[in-house]
This record gives C-alpha cells, sequence and structure tokens, in this order.
C-alpha cells in the first residue's frame, strides 16, 4: 500500500473515531458528519482512483452547496491531477475536473 494512501486511510480512521468527542449541534469541522456517511472514505478514494486510473493524494468529506456530503479525492493520473467528487450516500462519481497540483484547498468555498 503506498504511503499517501496509508495517510488517507489514517486521517479517515482519525476523522471518524474524531466524531465521538464532540456533539455540538454547530461543528465547526467536518469530523461529525463523516461518521453518517453511508460509504467509508476508503470506498470513496477506490471509486475516484478507478475513475481517472490514477492514485489519491488527498480525500477530504465536504459540504456541498446543496447541503448534502461528498468526499473530494485529489487524483494524480500521470502528470495529470484531477479533483474527483464522490457521492457519500452512493458512492458514485459526481464530477471529475482537472485541476492544477496544489499542496491543500484550504479556504476554499464549499463545492
Amino acid at each position: 500500500m503506498s504511503r499517501s494512501l496509508i495517510a488517507i486511510c489514517a486521517t479517515a480512521l482519525l476523522v471518524s473515531t474524531g466524531a465521538f468527542a464532540g456533539t455540538s449541534a454547530n461543528s465547526a469541522n467536518d469530523a461529525g458528519p463523516i461518521a453518517s456517511a453511508k460509504i467509508s472514505m476508503d470506498a470513496a478514494v477506490s471509486a475516484a482512483e478507478k475513475h481517472v486510473q490514477g492514485k489519491a493524494v488527498r480525500a477530504e468529506y465536504e459540504k456541498q452547496k446543496g447541503g448534502g456530503w461528498a468526499y473530494d479525492v485529489e487524483v494524480k493520473a500521470g502528470a495529470k491531477v484531477f479533483d474527483v467528487k464522490v457521492d457519500a450516500e452512493k458512492g458514485t462519481v459526481l464530477a471529475s475536473t482537472e485541476d492544477a497540483a496544489d499542496s491543500d484547498d484550504d479556504g476554499d468555498k464549499a463545492d
């Protein structure tokens, strides 16, 4: 298993176990909602990797504009990088767009 995939899985585990630490209805992060996702981050990463035939380098669980939740997986395929949105309820790819490689997307608006 690659180091990046191990890091993604470790992050998913920390986020899912962190969901039990806070029960505030007005949470400042996404740790609470990930516990209610019907598919795991690992399954979302696998779907994204298969969709673009690449390897995941980052994955997040994000609130969408419509209020629902989805996984945002950044996948490197050759020299290209793709942002792949995966439905947290069904595990299907919602969108895939080519993106410039970046170190992270902090500060971006809800997708």
